[in-house]
């Protein structure tokens, strides 16, 4: 029978196993991808290499630069003084992060503040002002300059001019980022530029931003994205070569492999990097020193003022300007090894995900659990380890803690039911002993075996007694099954908010709950904690009431009990029959105390042992009365609320 039980829960684990490995290989695919990535999140930066110095500049219109010479969105005209002022300091090449998609009708707006030097103007006092798209064309032609494009569903023919693409066989690239058309720069702005370059971003499943396109199909023609593009224009190559075997796009001296979606993996180079690469455009356009720091470098213009719409969730942050992302796609271009994720990659994750799954849990069959815990755990690093030394040789990005995860897990399953059938077989050893000890001791006997004392002790405690108003009638006019089925929901609530609060039910008598805080185990403030409690049983009996069974047996009002004092607490009974309880005179009075209720009117009945302990803002005095069993008239009280409208 044994046998039996135990073979019947390492089949049920096995099952357990198998699907969540199952789960992990196909129906969970969304939570896959965001743990994987999230995984890559934490390790890249700590396995890339991190550049000495920025490769790049980004000029920023932050917050204080639209301050200064006026809210967004600018008239062209504006953004043309500041390409300007960019383009004539003489940097390498310049990226606009700014989508330019219609003609600058050239309407009048509201002059912005010009810089107090008057170097980047867009015109004179007496001369007529070219037109906004004419003013950023003439200072892209200056230097090289990249303008941006977006993807369109709709059709609307691809006039913008492309990059020459060479083909060294065709690539297989099935997840490509693909649309009927794209939307770019009007003619005039893309007459000067040098390349035009993919803005579009796509997040992953959690809406974090983590790649960018490095090629998009628009229309059946291949284009380049942003970053890719301006390094074409940096490198002054004519074309990119686009190769099969490896699928390759190699950009000048660039060889840049390509992944199915034909988009980069970003490490993320953080804040404090952004902030040693970047410059306010304010500072460009009016200090002819700060252009100087623009010579001979790639230049990226756009934004991180909220206002202009460019903010993205990334790994960094959730609110990284898309200039910064297209910054970090470039220093990534830049460095060596390129995180790559070729088509065969996610198969052998999934071979090895399988594979961990089954080593993990055929040690626990093999193996003591520590040993066989060490042999996982050994196994799980030397493919975590593996994904390292991929990536730093070669940019491969395994999954380093996926796999990893599922096979922690199917040897947790495993190793549940291993510990089940143990637990099962040591219950039926606690059940022996059950009979003798109340089940709520016998557990803290086993959790807190050196601070019980079982034999007996004298012990300050506050004892909780509670019954059911006119619950003799309702007996008398219920239908035994209906009434037992209300009781038992009632005591079990009961019971729990005792547990809840730290006491210990004492024993259930007909309708009747006793319960005691601060036996067996300390109880600060056990006062307190029993107030709070009666309190909670109040609100919890009221609910009890509420329900369709109660209403229709007229289920009575609650009235407790409460008194603290000393008392006797320990085992009592016979040889074969014991029990963990109090004796004393807080137990007679709290019994006294909730019988009393019945005469004052109220719900719960304090004594004055127990009210001297409690925040006297909580309760109200309800005079002094005398209790059966007792010559002397004693004074009690109840919560501040109660009885008021009885």
């Amino acid at each position: 029978m044994i046998a039996t039980r135990r073979y019947g829960l390492r089949a049920v684990s096995a099952l357990v196993a198998v699907g969540l490995v199952a789960a992990w290989l196909s129906g969970a695919g969304a939570f896959r991808d965001s743990f994987r990535e999230g995984a890559f999140d934490v390790l890249l930066p700590w396995l890339v290499n991190p550049r000495p110095d920025p490769a790049l500049i980004v000029v920023d219109i932050d917050r204080d630069t639209l301050a200064r010479y006026g809210s967004w969105p600018w008239p062209r005209t504006l953004l043309g003084e500041l390409v300007g002022a960019v383009s004539r300091a003489g940097p390498a090449a310049v990226g606009l992060d700014v989508l330019l998609d219609r003609t600058d009708t050239g309407l009048p707006g509201s002059t912005p503040e010009r810089p107090p030097d008057g170097s980047a103007g867009a015109g004179t006092a007496g001369e007529e002002a070219p037109s906004g798209d004419a003013a950023i064309a003439a200072a892209a032609s200056l230097v090289p300059t990249v303008f941006g494009f977006v993807l369109n569903d709709a059709e609307t023919g691809n006039t913008l001019p492309s990059t020459p693409l060479l083909f060294r066989g065709r690539p297989q690239l099935p997840d490509i980022w693909t649309a009927a058309s794209v939307i770019g720069p009007s003619p005039t702005i893309a007459a000067a530029a040098k390349g035009f370059g993919a803005l579009v971003l796509s997040p992953d499943p959690d809406g974090r931003i983590r790649r960018v396109p490095l090629l998009v199909d628009a229309g059946g023609l291949l284009r380049p994205g942003f970053a890719a593009e301006l390094l074409r224009v940096h490198f002054g190559t004519s074309g990119i070569l686009i190769e099969a075997a490896p699928p390759t796009m190699r950009i000048g001296v660039l060889a840049v492999p390509l992944d199915p979606d034909a988009q980069l993996r970003i490490v993320p180079t953080g804040v404090a990097f952004w902030q040693r690469r970047t410059i306010s455009a304010a500072a460009v356009m009016k200090d002819r020193a700060t252009r100087v720091l623009l010579a001979g470098q790639i230049v990226l213009i756009g934004s991180s003022a909220p206002e202009v719409g460019g903010l993205r969730v990334s790994a960094t942050s959730a609110a990284t300007p898309s200039v910064q992302i297209q910054a970090d796609a470039i220093e990534m271009l830049l460095r060596s090894p390129l995180p790559t994720t070729p088509a065969y990659v996610r198969p052998t994750e999934a071979v090895a995900t399988l594979g961990l799954a089954i080593f993990a849990a055929a040690l626990t069959f093999w193996l003591r659990p520590l040993n066989a815990a060490l042999m996982t755990l050994a196994a799980c690093l030397a493919w975590a380890a593996g994904s390292a030394v991929l990536f730093w040789t070669q940019g491969l990005l395994f999954d380093p803690a996926g796999p990893v995860a599922i096979a922690m897990a199917s040897f947790g399953v495993f190793s549940l039911a291993a510990y089940a059938d143990n637990e099962q077989r040591g219950r039926a050893l606690r059940q022996r002993f059950e009979q003798h000890l109340a089940p709520a001791v016998v557990r803290q006997m086993a959790e807190n075996p050196d601070v019980t004392r079982l034999e007996g002790e004298s012990r300050e405690i506050t004892a909780l007694f509670t019954d059911i108003e006119g619950f003799t009638a309702m007996t008398e006019r219920s239908e035994p099954r209906k009434l037992i089925a209300l009781l038992d929901d009632y005591l079990d609530a009961v019971c729990q908010v005792v547990q809840a609060h730290g006491g210990m039910v004492d024993k259930v008598v007909g309708d009747a709950v006793h319960a005691i805080f601060n036996a067996p185990l300390d109880v600060p403030e056990h006062p307190r904690h029993a107030f709070e409690c009666a309190l909670a049983i109040l609100a919890v009996s009221e609910d009890v009431r509420l329900r369709p069974l109660a209403r229709e047996l007229g289920l009575g009002r609650t009235r407790i009990g409460l008194e603290t004092g000393p008392v006797i607490v320990g085992n009592v009974g016979g040889g074969r029959k014991l029990d963990y309880t109090a004796h004393g005179t807080a137990m007679n009075t709290a019994a006294r105390l909730e019988a009393a209720n019945k005469t004052l009117g109220s719900s719960i009945c304090i004594g004055p042992n127990a009210a001297a302990r409690l925040d006297p803002k909580c309760i109200r005095s309800l005079g002094a009365i005398a209790l059966r069993g007792r010559s002397d008239q004693v004074e009690v009280f109840t919560t501040a609320e109660d009885g008021k409208a009885v």
